[in-house]
This record gives structure tokens, C-alpha cells and sequence, in this order.
């Protein structure tokens, strides 16, 4: 099935040294469809405004600027609205995440045996780079925590490799406006009626916070907050 396009939602703050590689490995994935390339920039303050508005401009099928910075969950929002590809895909717009791995991601859905996959980095025997051992922990456990109330089986609910039929993702109503988005998402997906979610292994190149890495230890109690609001009280109260 080559006939299809799909919507690449990049949220963009503060990236001004990865986003052109970005960009470029995005256009160099090797899928076999068409790309819709969506870039929000969410109140950026380091100068990348200058080169999304400028040499990248071309780059971009679609670009949104936030006034001001509002959080992930608000630039996923804003890029998923504005989607128009037949399957959205979640990119994050630093060089963490391969999208040379977009072909497997696509492929439970492609063969329609899927609805969502979500990118696993603790499954299957793609390339790591070796980094915190206790940001690994908590990713784990945050993923333990969901399963326990989405009743699912993945290994990384906290991926940022979720790809979506849009007529799916579109339907959701995304209120988390930072790093909530994930276990937000993951709730309101177990919940509804003959979804079908598979997993991939992915490679990933993790940062550190020197490098630029953002989500920190207030983000993991948001995420717990989150699990309960979404995949308990939502569900039984």
C-alpha cells in the first residue's frame, strides 16, 4: 500500500541545534507513501523561530507558532489538529528517536492488523545508547503503574513513537498540555471499544540534560497524577 500519507506532528521549543537534521532525516525515511511534515513551535525563545520562518521554511508542509511556550501536550494538540495524513506519527525534534524506524512503525497498520503502535524501547534488539539508569527505572515503573489500570501490555508507555490512525487521534480530547500527553493518551485509548495497539521495538539514542534533555523528576509525579486521573477515576467514577 503505497496510496497513503502520513502526518509527522514535531513539537518544537528550544531546539535551534537539531531541528535541520531533524527535518532532513524526516524527509529521508524510507517510507513508501507521502509525508505531511507539521512543525509547532511552542514559544521558542533560542533563535529557532528565525530558521523554521527562513531556510527551513521549505522543509515544512505545515508550521504553527505558539505566542508563548504552553508545553508538549499543547504543541502535540495544535499539530494533530492541523493533520491531515491518513496516520499520525509523533516526532520529537531532537535526534532521539530514528525515523528510519517509520517503515516498521507503519507496518502493523499498513497490513490493517493495527489501529495504534506504539515504539518500544525496551523490546526487541535495535541499537541503545547506554545512559541513567534511574530515569530508565522510573520509566518502568511508570509503565507497570498504567498497565495496572489500562489493563494493556506494553513495555513503554512513555515512548514518544505512538503512531495513530488520524480518525483516532482526532477523536480524542487531549487536555494535558505538557509531558502528561503520554499517559493521557495511553488511558483514553485502552478505553475505547476494539482498539487494537501493537508495539515495535525502536533504536534510540537518548540525551543527556547537558545535551538538552527536558522531562525531569515533576514530570514523573505529573505522569503518576495522570495515570490515576485518566486510567482510574475516568474510568470507574
Amino acid at each position: 500500500m503505497n496510496n497513503y500519507t502520513l502526518s509527522v506532528i514535531i513539537p518544537c521549543y528550544n531546539e535551534k541545534n537539531t531541528i535541520e537534521l531533524l527535518l532532513d532525516s524526516v524527509r529521508q525515511s524510507q517510507i513508501k507513501g507521502n509525508l505531511e511534515i507539521i512543525v509547532v513551535n511552542d514559544g521558542s525563545t533560542d533563535g529557532v523561530q528565525a530558521l523554521l520562518d527562513g531556510p527551513l521554511r521549505n522543509k515544512i508542509d505545515i508550521l504553527v507558532h505558539h505566542p508563548y511556550n504552553q508545553g508538549k501536550g499543547a504543541a502535540l494538540r495544535t499539530g494533530i489538529q492541523h493533520a491531515t495524513g491518513d496516520y499520525v506519527i509523533i516526532q520529537d525534534s531532537d535526534l532521539e528517536y530514528n525515523p528510519q524506524d517509520y517503515p516498521k512503525l507503519l507496518e502493523p497498520l499498513l497490513s490493517q492488523k493495527a489501529d495504534v503502535v506504539y515504539g518500544s524501547r525496551f523490546k526487541g534488539g535495535d541499537s541503545h545508547r547506554v545512559l541513567y539508569f534511574w530515569h530508565s527505572l522510573g520509566n518502568q515503573f511508570l509503565t507497570l503503574l498504567s498497565n495496572m489500570f489500562t489493563n494493556l501490555n506494553l513495555t513503554d508507555m512513555e515512548t514518544c513513537y505512538k503512531i495513530f490512525k488520524r480518525e483516532i487521534i482526532q477523536g480524542i480530547d487531549i487536555q494535558e498540555n505538557r509531558f502528561g500527553f503520554e499517559p493521557e493518551i495511553t488511558a483514553k485509548l485502552s478505553q475505547l471499544k476494539n482498539i487494537r495497539i501493537y508495539e515495535v521495538g525502536i533504536s534510540y539514542s537518548g540525551r543527556t540534560y547537558e545535551e538538552g534533555k527536558k522531562i525531569g523528576w515533576r514530570d514523573g509525579f505529573r505522569a503518576i497524577y495522570c495515570i490515576i486521573k485518566y486510567g482510574f477515576i475516568k474510568r470507574f467514577i
